[in-house]
């Protein structure tokens, strides 16, 4: 084998990956959007067909041989090829440890588990998803071990999603966040509550809709590469690279800012993948390193950028011209107050910034004892009650707005949820290192997001996947990652808006 060659033969070999997955990515997409429900037997077929040939051509001789030739030569390879290998090498030696059997079966599984858990959530019917549920925890726990033998399964799951990560390192940042979050949000209940009356109501969606379109326009989406559409957890994809993305969100007419938020929360998701380096498409470095860092991106936008008073000053008027009567009697000081509200709830993607941690913890803790194995899949429901209760004093009225709440479980992702409080305070230390060079006041004010995403760009997008996310936060912070910084956003945030 020669060198030149074989530097060529992994970049087709990446091309033909890519490709799979965009077909694979596809067809998961569709069943999340405008699929017919009855049609997943069809979507599991193909999708088994397909993982069947992709299981095959990245653990086949020919592409292992491939890697360890390159593997072997790394010292030849550039900073970014050194990475591809590894990458890939990674992901094969995962596949490898899995019987193609198993691995084909949990392929066509997960789309039987996702359509399952769509109908259980809509009829708040645990006992119709439990079956699959406990199936899917099975899977985890064992392919968790086939991996990793002498490796605690959920802690392979926590760095699969978070590379670095682990029970422990997660219990030690929730606990620095828990002890100043309590206190904050019983100081806030002790104030008179701010009103959201302005965001209550009834608010057509097609008017929503062309909210969501500017919103995308407004913080530098490129809608000929970024399409949107609509599903019951709004997510975000991409298909086959940065090139292709896709975000979803939830109408809900009683409600304005659920879609407004979620189109900007997966619309950050979205910038960080469109923003990586178009030399790096159809490779393994193409869209963003870690959920740790993908969610830094997402919940900076949502909350830190698009909650923020100069925001909702600059958004007030397009939400007067869409809802003329809805928002007559209202300020946008009254907006902006309405989006910060601090208030105990039922559905994590809904609660505000104060509280929205301990949805996340909850999570943790019921994964954590499930894969441990001192709960069981069907004790769920009675827990996930009994921890709202305990940790944010609300009463769980169903399942649908309890245990069924979230997609994740129904297509694997244990271990995924403290990526969205690890991201919560990544981006908080973001923005302190941000406003060293640029005025995010000042553009929030003009609505001009033209400096913040380049700022991110360079720092962060661009880079897709070829940086472990330790590196990325040293790179970029130069400094060790601090909590305090989050900690210290949210105590300022409610100190504004209540007075504190």
């Amino acid at each position: 084998m020669e060198l030149e060659q074989a530097r060529k033969d992994l970049m087709a070999l990446q091309e033909q990956m890519s490709a799979y997955g965009h077909a694979m990515g596809l067809m998961s997409y569709d069943g999340e959007t405008t699929a017919p429900r009855g049609t997943a037997q069809n979507r599991g077929h193909a999708m088994g067909i397909l993982s069947e040939i992709m299981y095959k051509l990245s653990t086949g001789k020919e592409t292992v041989d491939l890697l360890e030739y390159l593997d072997a030569h790394k010292e030849a390879l550039d900073q970014k090829e050194q990475r591809m290998v590894y990458l890939l090498l990674k992901d094969i030696r995962y596949m490898q440890k899995i019987p193609l059997e198993e691995f084909v079966a949990y392929e066509k599984f997960v789309v039987e588990c996702q359509d399952v858990w769509h109908s259980a959530k809509q009829n708040s019917d645990f006992a119709s998803y439990l079956p699959y549920l406990e199936k899917m925890v099975d899977y985890r726990i064992r392919f968790a071990r086939y991996a990793a033998p002498d490796k605690d399964p959920y802690d392979y799951w926590l760095n699969e999603y978070e590379p670095g990560i682990d029970k422990e390192k997660c219990e030690a940042f929730f606990s620095t966040l828990r002890e100043r979050l309590v206190p904050l949000i019983q100081q806030c209940a002790q104030k008179p509550q701010v009103s959201d009356a302005c965001i209550k109501g009834d608010f057509p969606e097609d008017k929503q809709e062309a909210l969501a379109y500017w919103l995308m326009d407004v913080i530098g989406l490129d809608r000929d590469h970024v399409g949107l559409s609509t599903t019951e957890h709004p997510f975000t994809t991409s298909l086959g690279s940065h090139l292709d993305e896709r975000i979803t969100t939830h109408y809900y007419p009683e409600d304005l800012s659920y879609s407004m938020f979620s189109v900007i929360h997966e619309g950050g998701h979205a910038l960080y993948d469109t923003g990586s380096d178009d030399d790096l498409a159809y490779t393994a470095l193409d869209g963003g390193v870690s959920m740790g860092i993908h969610e830094s991106q997402s919940r900076f936008y949502e909350n830190i950028l698009g909650r923020s008073k100069g925001f909702a000053k600059f958004a007030f008027p397009k939400l007067r011209q869409l809802f003329p009567e809805d928002m007559a009697p209202y300020s946008w000081e009254d907006f902006y107050k309405a989006v910060n509200r601090v208030q105990p709830s039922l559905i994590r993607t809904e609660a505000d910034e104060v509280t929205y941690c301990l949805h996340v913890m909850i999570r943790f803790e019921l994964e954590k004892r499930l894969f441990a194995g001192d709960l069981k899949a069907a004790d769920l429901p009675g827990e996930w009650n009994r921890m709202y209760k305990e940790y944010l004093g609300v009463d769980v009225p169903d399942d649908k707005h309890g245990v069924l709440q979230d997609s994740h479980w129904s297509f694997g992702a244990f271990g995924y949820f403290p990526s969205y409080a690890l991201g919560s305070a990544y981006g908080a230390q973001f923005l302190a290192k941000m406003k060293e060079t640029v005025d995010v006041d000042a553009a929030l004010d003009l609505g001009d997001f033209s400096q913040i995403n380049a700022w991110n760009k360079a720092h962060i997008w661009h880079f897709g996947s070829l940086h472990t996310p330790a590196e990325i936060l040293d790179m970029t912070l130069g400094a060790p990652f601090d909590p305090s910084y989050y900690l210290d956003y949210l105590e300022a945030k409610c100190k504004d808006v209540y007075g504190l």
